[in-house]
């Protein structure tokens, strides 16, 4: 073979092996994804909660509610008094229910039932979590609110990762209203817009696509977001505004980062929503 096509056909096995081992090594890449998408997604938090005297609430009750698939969930839970609806609160990734001991506060102070949940896999709630998991868990603890209270009326708070699952049980059970916390359009466009260049729309199991569910939803629904959120962009939040039917309404709080929103007039607003869309 004359020497320069010896040299090209070098070249040409060079470069087809170095092909070769990219898209090996991206090959590995979707796969460590694939293993460890749970882990990034729900970030499960082993800590305990506090209990609620240790967390300065009197009057609270810790609960252990069980799922249809056999899981037990840790959670606190003040009845309402009568003639007073009940809010169900689904927290965010990476923390407990004490975590929210000042919004639980909050929120009995005004006449509401509470109940505040660990998902699956955090805090003392056995499993691991995921999609279909976190929309059992919901169910359980909505059931477990209609159990306690049968004359109640019950919204739903989701906050950052709760608000998929609040959407999901609004849908699956009888809610009076929907306040959304901080949320996402889908968490896998959160991946896609700042996560590596993979296919997550091949890789993901557990999407979490909230603008495809809440399309599904016909009760009143209420979105609170900042407007310096680096977590979550508040495009994405507008993208589920879009997608909700009326009555809707999105409260942006102008310099408000992630899950800071529960402030000034927007809280009052969001209060006065949970009173009217829960009362007799």
């Amino acid at each position: 073979m004359p020497r320069g096509r010896r040299v090209a056909h070098s070249v040409g096995v060079a470069g087809f092996a170095l092909l070769l081992a990219a898209l090996f090594g991206y090959g590995g890449v979707c796969l460590w994804f694939v293993e460890h998408e749970r882990g990034l997604v729900f970030q499960p938090m082993q800590r305990r909660s506090l209990s609620p005297i240790a967390a300065g609430l009197k009057g609270v009750a810790e609960v252990t509610i069980a799922t249809a698939d056999g899981e037990r969930l840790y959670g606190w839970w003040t009845p309402p008094p009568a003639g007073h609806g009940a809010i169900l609160v689904l927290t965010g990734k990476g923390v407990v229910i004490s975590d929210y001991a000042g919004l639980y506060r909050d929120l009995a102070a005004h006449g509401f039932g509470v109940l505040g949940i660990d998902y699956r896999g955090n805090g003392a709630s056995t499993g691991s979590p995921s999609q279909l998991g976190l929309r059992e868990d919901a169910r359980a603890a909505f059931e477990f609110v209609h159990a306690a209270a049968p004359r109640a009326k019950i919204a739903v708070f989701g906050a950052s990762l709760g608000t998929w699952p609040a959407i999901a049980v609004a849908v699956d059970r009888p809610a009076a209203g929907v306040l959304l916390n901080s949320p996402y359009a889908s968490v896998r466009r959160l991946f896609e817009l700042r996560g590596w260049p993979l296919p997550y729309r091949l890789l993901m199991a557990d999407p979490l696509d909230s603008a495809a569910l809440i399309g599904r939803l016909h009760v009143p629904v209420m979105i609170l977001h900042g407007t310096a959120d680096r977590a979550i962009p508040i495009a994405e939040a507008r993208r589920l505004y879009e997608a909700a039917h009326q009555p809707k309404e999105m409260i942006e709080i102008a310099g408000a980062a992630h899950a800071d929103v529960w402030v000034g007039a927007a809280r009052q607003r969001a209060l006065a929503a949970l009173a009217q869309w829960t009362a007799p």
